[in-house]
């Protein structure tokens, strides 16, 4: 497995089969595993905000979420093969929950949108063992009360947390650890699909890498946030022809 990284954001070359495998793994060798999900939101955002920067990329896995982190890369000259969506990896993960009889935590969201994301995952993964939901507060202030309700569901193999960008992630590295959990994931608004708070773009469309265009037809509050994805390339784009450094390098992990 190779990473990119892409204005200092590391992604991780990985596929759908590869991160099933490594989540498995996390899980069955217990520690502590974050995983992430960038975007060129998040680049931008780590350009401005060291700590998130270090959080990102002390990560277990970054998976490739963006397409426009996508483009980048080929920019440079490389290539991910295969874009590993959060959402996607959700739904996965729980199938693989079920098979295993892993048990999942589900955290964050607006009250009542865990509880019904939870019953919907557990329809379609029948066996699905969920630990217990919970909306609580990203704040650090809160983080003792927040840690005791997950504490209180028992064994919890895998959490999903959805605080939103930054907030998620943040509340995974201060968190995770002291609670036991071996495998955490920030999902963003995953839960409002879910839920059937959110509309997802049909499969044709997200086959056609056009998912940010649907989430901005159908959620027109979106557009500033959408509006990250061309500002992303700009940027790659002009430290390209500056040169001023590796705009994307690569390692093997």
């Amino acid at each position: 497995m190779h990473s990119y990284y892409i204005l200092g954001m590391r992604v991780d070359d990985v596929t759908f089969p590869e991160s099933l495998d490594l989540i498995d793994s996390y899980v069955r060798s217990g520690g502590c595993h974050r995983i992430v999900t960038p975007n060129p939101e998040f680049a931008m955002r780590a350009r401005r905000d060291p700590e998130f920067m270090r959080v990102l990329n002390g990560s277990s896995l970054a998976i490739p979420d963006g397409i426009g982190l996508m483009l980048a890369v080929r920019l440079a000259g490389y290539r991910i093969r295969e874009h590993v969506r959060g959402t996607d990896l959700v739904y996965r993960s729980a199938a693989l929950c079920a098979e295993k009889g892993y048990r999942m935590f589900l955290l964050g969201a607006a009250p009542g949108v865990a509880e019904l994301a939870a019953e919907r995952l557990v329809q379609e993964n029948p066996g699905l063992r969920i630990a217990g939901t919970y909306a609580g507060d990203h704040r650090p202030e809160h983080d003792e009360e927040t840690r005791e309700a997950v504490a209180r569901a028992g064994q919890v193999d895998i959490i999903l947390v959805a605080y939103g960008s930054i907030a998620q992630e943040k509340w995974l590295a201060r968190n995770q650890a002291k609670l036991g959990i071996p495998c955490g994931i920030g999902v963003g608004g995953v839960f409002n699909f879910l839920s059937g708070q959110s509309k997802r773009a049909p499969l044709w469309i997200r086959r056609l890498e056009l998912e940010w265009l649907h989430r901005l037809a159908t959620e027109p509050w979106r557009w500033r946030r959408q509006l990250t994805i061309p500002a992303f390339l700009a940027v790659v784009v002009r430290e390209m022809a500056l040169r001023r450094r590796p705009v994307v390098s690569t390692l093997p992990r």
